[in-house]
This record gives structure tokens, C-alpha cells and sequence, in this order.
């Protein structure tokens, strides 16, 4: 993966992953974190964990066609090490539906279980390369959220859980036109590298449930930070 106002009393409420509204708590603390995928061949889960870390987000595919080749190596690693885990799904919306890509995804790493220690999967949504139909993979805005809105939908069908929505802000107001669809539903994971906070949120969220707040994490991967304390990050796991 690669790449909001600092809150007079910020806010965060890890029930939003539910199909309950989004209710908000006072926030006390964070939790830091990290992602990776095939590009970190090997992680250090146990001294990620001894530092601080408390969670990681491992990719595991990507359209319907890609699986991520040592995403299970990395699941057991954290696993292994007591970390919170959990998969994320880089989207190619110009190569097949918004179903069709949420259905691979959960029958090749990206499901949920209650077992409090597995987030709810991760849609990754970010500029698209000139092959892949440009920065918004060749759809209009209307059709980019219809694409979104059936991805999540399906994830939330199979799973019993709503997915969450990795982007920044950027990318969302130029490929959704800001759209409020999904702010109730899905938690927001903020990618905006900065040691200021992480920006203006996109699309009527609240609050971001995790800034993706650096590209460079001493473990490997990007530096994820949950907002909120650990008791919220384990609500957030077990539904």
C-alpha cells in the first residue's frame, strides 16, 4: 500500500466495523501497528510485538487473480507472536466486480472470525497505474462507488462483518467525488504520511479508525496507528 485535524476531543468507536452506526468515545490512547505484503519477505513479528506493536494487516490478494505468496508465512508469524491480524484486498476495479473481487478475497485469507484476534478485512483503494485504466481504473465517480458499495455489501454478506476502507483523502474525493456512503458502515483507514496528524477526512467519516502515518516501519512495511486503546482495537476484532 502506499500513501485529520488533530480533534479538540477526538473521537473514535471501533463498533463502526459493525452494521450498527458509528458511535464515538472520548479518545484516550492509541495503538501502533504496522502493514506489509510479499515486498517484506521477512518480519521480526516477536520484536514488532516487543516494541509496541499490537497489530498488523497483511495483503492478501488482488483482483481475482493475484494471491499474495507468503501471506500465510506472514498470518502465522503474527499470529505466532500474539499480534491482532488481518487481511487487505488491493482493488482493481477496472478487471471484474466489486462481488466477484470480495468473493476471492474471502476464500483466499481475507474472511473474519471471532476469535478476537482477526480485524475485519481491508479494501485498499488507491490510484490505478496507466495499465490498470489510470488513477481511477477507468470508472466515473457514480461507478467507482457502485463498484465499492459491491464490494462491500458482499464482504459484509459473507462474513457478518463491513469491511474497512483504506484510502486518503485525495483519492477519494477524485475518484468517489467524497461520497458519504460508507461512513456508518465501513472504519476508515487514512493514509497521509506526516508527522502533523493525519489531515482532512474524507467522505462525512468522523474520524479515521487508523492513520497510516509513515512508508517506513522499523519491522518492515508502513506505520499504522489505531486510534483509540487496546481494549477498542480488541472490540474492533471480535465484532
Amino acid at each position: 500500500m502506499r500513501l485529520t485535524s488533530a480533534f479538540a476531543l477526538a473521537t473514535v468507536c471501533q463498533a463502526a466495523a459493525l452494521a450498527a452506526p458509528v458511535d464515538k468515545i472520548e479518545k484516550r490512547d492509541t495503538v501502533n501497528g504496522f502493514d506489509i505484503s510479499n515486498h517484506q519477505a521477512t518480519v521480526n513479528y516477536q520484536a514488532a510485538y516487543n516494541s509496541g506493536a499490537r497489530f498488523v494487516i497483511i495483503k492478501a490478494t488482488e483482483g481475482t487473480t493475484y494471491i499474495d505468496p507468503i501471506f500465510s508465512q506472514h498470518y502465522n508469524g503474527a499470529t505466532a507472536a500474539g499480534l491482532i491480524r488481518g487481511g487487505y484486498h488491493y482493488a482493481r476495479p477496472e478487471s471484474s466486480s466489486g462481488a466477484a473481487q470480495a468473493t476471492y478475497f474471502v476464500a483466499h485469507g481475507g474472511g473474519w472470525s471471532g476469535d478476537g484476534r482477526t480485524l475485519p478485512g481491508m479494501l485498499d483503494m488507491e490510484y490505478g497505474t496507466d495499465s490498470q485504466g489510470g488513477k481511477c481504473h477507468g470508472l466515473s465517480q457514480s461507478s467507482m462507488v457502485n463498484w465499492i458499495t459491491d464490494f462491500v455489501n458482499t464482504y459484509q454478506s459473507k462474513t457478518s462483518r463491513w469491511p474497512m476502507i483504506y484510502t486518503t483523502n485525495d483519492w477519494w474525493v477524485t475518484c468517489t467525488g467524497n461520497s458519504k456512503a460508507f461512513n456508518t458502515k465501513s472504519p476508515l483507514v487514512l493514509a497521509r504520511y506526516s508527522t502533523a496528524g493525519p489531515g482532512t477526512i474524507p467522505g462525512g467519516w468522523p474520524f479515521q479508525t487508523i492513520w497510516q502515518n509513515s512508508d517506513k516501519y522499523t519491522y518492515g512495511g508502513d506505520s499504522d496507528i489505531f486510534n483509540g486503546a487496546l481494549t477498542n482495537l480488541k472490540k474492533l476484532a471480535t465484532g
